[in-house]
């Protein structure tokens, strides 16, 4: 099974991520954790490109095809591989990102960036994605709050640039209610924490 987290900055996805995870592996599976961009060297690499602050000049469209690039070789080289063996793999981020951020958010077209991303995922979705859903201005308030978190390129985009973003994802839920489930980020960890336990155990029970 391969389920995917999204949300916009400071959303909490990768402090939930670790804890399913550890759920999922008591349950019994084997569970492969994962972020994008990266994942893998190579795709790590190239997220050091994209994510850099001195790459403030990058034009849109070589950010929408390195995030393609960089997610080609984590879905063949990492998230392909475990899924044949059986094995649940999360992914911190995914293809909704890149129809958020460069198909919304930078104004690409989200149906433009889709075609582009199928063409380098050879077409793998994920079976479920949970939407970390919480206002740009609180993201932005825990990232500054949180001395520990790494402030990249996106980060330093302006408030309109962020709620582009969250209006892209806002835009996918509506859009695939089968695959995507709303989780309201704004709430209490432990809340946030239950509520996608409760959407990803259900799902697991019937795989």
């Amino acid at each position: 099974m391969f389920i995917t987290f999204e949300g916009g900055e400071g959303s909490g996805k990768s402090t939930v991520i670790r804890e399913l995870a550890k759920r999922i592996e008591e349950a019994g599976r084997e569970v492969v954790v994962t972020r994008e961009p990266g994942g893998t060297p190579i795709s790590e690499k190239i997220r050091d490109v994209i994510l850099d602050r001195s790459s403030g000049e990058m034009d849109a469209r070589t950010e929408a095809l390195l995030y393609a690039a960089s997610r080609r070789q984590h879905v063949v080289e990492k998230i392909i591989p475990a899924l044949k063996e059986g094995k649940v793999v999360i992914s911190d981020r995914y293809l909704d990102s890149s129809l958020a951020y460069q198909g919304m958010a930078r104004g690409l077209g989200m149906a433009e960036v889709y075609e582009l991303n199928m063409f380098a995922t050879g077409g793998l979705e994920p079976d479920l994605t949970l939407f970390f859903d919480l206002a740009p201005e609180e993201g932005m308030e825990r990232i500054e709050a949180n001395p520990n978190r790494e402030i990249n390129r996106l980060d330093l985009e302006g408030m309109p640039f962020h709620q582009k973003v969250r209006l892209g994802f806002e835009t996918l839920a509506r859009e695939n209610p089968h695959r995507i489930v709303k989780i309201d980020a704004s709430k209490p960890l432990e809340e946030v924490i239950s509520a996608a336990w409760a959407v990803v155990g259900n799902r697991l029970r019937y795989r």
